[in-house]
């Protein structure tokens, strides 16, 4: 029989249904398998086997002066097609330091807050302010841009009450943010010029200081990368598009109709055996259970048997890779 046959989803479902002892739709419909199917498909196979095969590149543009990205910046849906980011990050060809913990790359990277004066008092009834945030670095004769979600407008009302607003950045490709917090109307900051036009809920008190609080930076190419809370943070923030080209895990592929395969055509008994074991726990069969389990685990043993054997002979990681590779090209050359 034709491999593109074998390892149709029709044939899965066949298998299915022997294993299962269920023959009939009326025990067990055709939908219902196909749920099973890509229910272990992509929640349940990526998670027991991380293959060779399933390892690709994710590439995106960042922009000018946006240091943060989630899932959904890059590719609609990130976080449901890909499970792992992994360490072989490049922006523009250049290799970037991959961070996850966030004390070490804040330790490079830290994020000091400029709190100053805006210039202007309280007088207990102005409420709306515009104009500049002053101070911090200039680049080429102008005002330093800087960093969002780290904006904040904070004084002190009638009775000592603390006042405070901080920003919320619109769409990530526009330069400028909104205000929540203490604000009575709609506020506004631009991420690159630092005017502002800010409203507090109730007046700051006569004579009381209105500070801003702001973190400038010097944008450049960057060469360090943050993978924390599903969010991509770059340092130094860009200055400019700059290709980003991420090594990841993707999921399998969902099987929507009966010709499709998965990617490999050697998985479909794992499919299929996986798919039968969900059926069988969801009928509290746990005997059943127990019976397939030996085949579903040398199934698996031998999808991963190709991944094992594509890294055999990778050479380890060690402190003494890089001179490895160094002495090795003085010795080809």
């Amino acid at each position: 029989m034709p491999d593109n046959t074998l390892s149709t989803l029709e044939q899965i479902k066949i298998k299915i249904r022997r294993l299962t002892k269920s023959p009939s739709s009326s025990q067990i419909s055709d939908d219902s398998i196909e749920n099973y199917i890509n229910t272990f498909v992509l929640y349940d196979f990526p998670e027991h086997l991380r293959l060779f095969n399933l390892s690709t590149t994710v590439s995106f543009y960042t922009q000018p002066y946006i240091d943060t990205y989630e899932g959904d910046d890059i590719i609609t849906n990130f976080d449901n097609i890909y499970t792992n980011i992994y360490q072989n990050a490049y922006v523009a060809g250049y290799k970037l330091s991959f961070f996850q913990d966030r004390e070490l790359f804040f330790t490079a990277y830290p994020s000091v807050q400029n709190i100053q004066s805006i210039g202007v008092k309280g007088n207990g009834v102005r409420v709306n302010y515009t104009g500049t945030i002053p101070g911090g670095t200039t680049v080429i004769n102008r005002v330093a841009p800087i960093l969002r979600n780290s904006v904040s407008f904070i004084s002190i009302g009638a009775n000592k009450v603390g006042l405070e607003m901080h920003d919320v950045p619109n769409d990530p490709n526009d330069g400028t943010g909104t205000f929540t917090g203490d604000i009575g109307a709609a506020g506004s900051i631009n991420y690159t010029s630092r005017v502002y036009d800010i409203t507090f809920s109730s007046a700051p008190a006569n004579a009381e200081m209105i500070y801003s609080s702001i973190v400038p930076y010097t944008a450049s190419r960057p060469n360090s990368i943050l993978y924390y809370d599903g969010k991509l943070v770059f340092r130094p923030v860009p200055d400019k598009c700059y290709k980003v080209d991420l090594e990841v895990q993707k999921r399998p592929s969902e099987l929507l109709t009966n010709a499709s395969m998965p990617e490999l055509s050697e998985w479909w008994q794992y499919i299929a055996y996986g798919a039968a074991k969900k059926i069988f726990e969801d009928r509290m069969d746990m005997e059943s259970v127990q019976m397939i389990m030996p085949e579903f685990k040398k199934q698996e043993t031998l999808i991963n048997r190709r991944t094992i054997t594509q890294q055999t002979k990778e050479r380890t990681a060690t402190i003494y890779t890089d001179l490895y590779l160094e002495t090795s090209k003085i010795y080809n050359q």
